[in-house]
């Protein structure tokens, strides 16, 4: 089976009625294991510390979270509380990535029950997101030597400006942003390559978007590595995003890009990114697709 990390602590307590919808990690865990995805269980990471945060992030803002101390801008930016319960789960998501992402380097495949918080730029957070979970992996993974060249593949409804900040000077770790145009955030940052969508593209026009860019883009890069930030925020009833991707577009989508990297033989770690709304048994099956496809391929 597919190796797949999960925390306790990705799953953080907020204000009642916060927007947010975090019992989705949690729920999408319970669905995992029901679908017998896990039969010998998770894989528990080590939360990220200061000093690996600090390869990807300001090493003072990182200071300013670990104490639960961020300023009111920053905290209003990332739209949640920089609680002592929020910071964890934030070190936890990036442990737990840099984790799943050194799973597939051994395993082909692996994924992390959350992650993909590519809002976050290198001087403060933004989107819902703390940290850049994968920019911490890619950097770490990358100073250790375990790789040299790794490809970002977003497909979350909205644009990867943060990864794209903490990742500007790198060039030999590559940011593909496929998303909505028209979407947060409005002050983008130039990635690699941004692949901006109109609205209300369907699963046919979407599934033509990527047979057209991505694989002569990972045949020609060659990365050591893929991360697939599978955000599902796509779909047609998601509440922040302006696509009409379906279930079954999800799925199609998520089987597609994991075919690639296999017919490649490059490792490919997923993270789940986006998915809004206040049904969360739905998001939670949404979140579970790519772990489907990967457990197909």
């Amino acid at each position: 089976m597919i190796p797949i990390v999960f925390h306790p602590a990705y799953e953080a307590e907020l204000p009642e009625g916060h927007r947010f919808p975090m019992r989705k990690y949690g729920r999408l865990a319970e669905i995992l294991r029901a679908r017998g995805l896990v039969p010998d269980g998770f894989v528990t990471p080590e939360p990220a510390d200061a000093a690996l945060l600090s390869g990807a992030h300001d090493p003072a803002y990182v200071a300013a979270v670990l104490a639960s101390q961020v300023s009111r801008a920053i905290e209003r930016a990332i739209g949640l509380p920089v609680t002592e319960a929020v910071a964890a789960r934030a070190c936890a998501s990036a442990g737990g990535t840099l984790r799943a992402a050194r799973l597939a380097l051994s395993h082909g495949l692996a994924g992390s029950t959350a992650g993909g918080s590519h809002h976050a730029r290198r001087a403060g957070g933004a989107g819902f997101c703390v940290f850049n979970d994968v920019a911490v992996a890619a950097l770490a993974l990358r100073r250790e030597g375990a790789i040299t060249r790794a490809l970002i593949v977003d497909l979350d409804v909205h644009q990867g400006d943060g990864t794209a900040d903490c990742l500007a000077r790198e060039p030999d770790l590559f940011t593909l942003s496929i998303h909505c145009e028209r979407n947060y955030p409005h002050d983008k940052v130039p990635g690699d390559l941004d692949i901006g969508l109109p609205d209300g593209l369907d699963d046919a026009e979407y599934h033509a978007v990527l047979e057209a860019r991505l694989p002569a883009l990972v045949q020609n890069f060659a990365p050591d590595l893929i991360f697939y930030n599978a955000g599902v925020d796509p779909h047609r009833d998601d509440r922040l995003g302006r696509l009409c991707l379906t279930d079954a577009g999800l799925l199609a989508r998520d089987r597609y890009v994991v075919d690639l990297a296999q017919s490649q033989r490059i490792p490919l770690c997923a993270v789940i990114g986006g998915g809004y709304g206040n049904d969360v048994d739905a998001l939670a099956a949404r979140h579970a697709l790519v772990f489907e496809a990967m457990a197909a391929a």
